[in-house]
């Protein structure tokens, strides 16, 4: 009798111990991104504040793993980093700093101007001079702070619509056409050492793409800096325009500026129009949630193919191409669950919600691991 309970604890044990090599090693029977494209180009993720504060071990582990460059994905937006007059909160965006450094990944930082996410009191000044102050102290504040922790910077997101016009921010109300040439030419007083980006979606589209262009030359033109052009890829399964991507990576880079990705995911769930406007909304309907317990295998594997067919693309244009940053860890942290319809389903990224790989992980991986 006491033989057969020795034998039952030995076997608990055994299976206790074999439970958790497995848990630990789980990224570590995968192929490493950031090792199969080194030579290529960085290999980027957006981090939640969760992550950033090691609260989630999976998570840390399989960021650990595969990326070697990080987004923020809220931290460092003037909302949370800038929420009243003269009052910085620098907590998270400073943290995120430190678990980058602590890992060897370099910092996106995102963003300094954008009309969305601002702070409430930044929406309620009328008098232009304020406004200008607040935008100058902002982006001397935030950049400085960081110049030598962060490595690029979206200096200005998503100021242009679909035809290319600028958009009616309250930047462009507030300080005129100029304000993305004012807003880089801070930021690289500011920051002199760190790459300086203008970051937008649908920006490989042909109107929107001239606009980018002009906006950019524009810039140029005015003898300020600015280093490279970020396209955010937020497209749809079956749909990604390959065609107009090249073609904008090609005349993006004639310009003599970089091309990063810097948001991509590939939405699977019906939707009514395109880009990544978080002001459209849906209303919530069944029919819009389609695959509330699993992605059916046709659309796993175009999803696969879709993921495929874009890395393809960007090892062609490697010399052009040099960070590629989805816009999250895993498909539970996907922006896209909650936009534009809330409470949906969706499995627009690499790993899944157990941050096991996807069909498209091992599609992209054997890109480089067969050669």
């Amino acid at each position: 009798m006491k033989q057969k309970r020795l034998l039952l604890a030995l076997c608990a044990v055994y299976f206790v111990i074999t439970a958790c090599t497995v848990t630990k090693n789980t990224s570590q029977r995968i192929p490493s991104l950031k090792e199969l494209f080194k030579n290529d180009f960085g290999i980027g993720t957006a981090l939640n504040a969760t992550q950033i504060e090691e609260k989630d071990p999976k998570a840390d582990a399989l960021i650990k793993q595969q990326f070697n460059m990080a987004t923020p994905e809220n931290v460092m937006k003037a909302e949370v980093i800038h929420p009243q007059w003269g009052v910085y909160n620098f907590d998270l965006a400073d943290k995120m700093v430190a678990y980058c450094q602590k890992n060897n990944i370099k910092v996106n930082g995102h963003t300094l101007i954008w009309h969305s996410q601002m702070p409430m009191f930044a929406r309620r000044i009328h008098d232009v001079d304020s406004f200008k102050t607040f935008f100058t102290d902002h982006i001397k504040t935030v950049a400085s702070r960081y110049e030598g922790k962060v490595y690029s910077w979206d200096v200005v997101n998503e100021a242009l619509n679909e035809d290319g016009t600028m958009r009616k921010s309250p930047f462009l109300t507030m300080l005129g056409d100029n304000f993305v040439t004012d807003a880089f030419r801070l930021a690289q007083a500011a920051a002199p050492t760190t790459q300086l980006y203008y970051n937008d979606y649908n920006n490989e589209q042909p109107a929107k793409r001239s606009g980018c262009i002009a906006l950019i030359k524009k810039i140029q033109a005015a003898g300020v800096r600015i280093d490279g052009v970020g396209i955010q890829g937020h497209w749809h399964v079956g749909q990604v325009p390959l065609k107009e991507i090249e073609q904008s990576i090609l005349d993006y880079s004639a310009l003599g500026i970089k091309v990063m990705f810097t948001e991509l995911d590939i939405e699977v769930l019906p939707r009514n129009f395109q880009g990544a406007d978080i002001n459209q909304r849906m209303k919530e309907d069944p029919s819009l949630n389609p695959y509330v317990n699993a992605l059916p295998d046709s659309v796993q594997q175009q999803l696969a193919n879709d993921y495929e067919a874009l890395f393809k693309l960007f090892l062609k244009h490697k010399d052009k191409v040099v960070r590629v940053t989805f816009w999250g860890v895993n498909d539970g942290q996907s922006w896209l669950n909650g936009w534009p319809v809330r409470g949906r389903t969706n499995y627009p990224l690499l790993f899944d919600r157990n941050f096991e790989p996807k069909p498209a992980f091992y599609k992209v991986a054997a890109l480089k691991a067969k050669k």
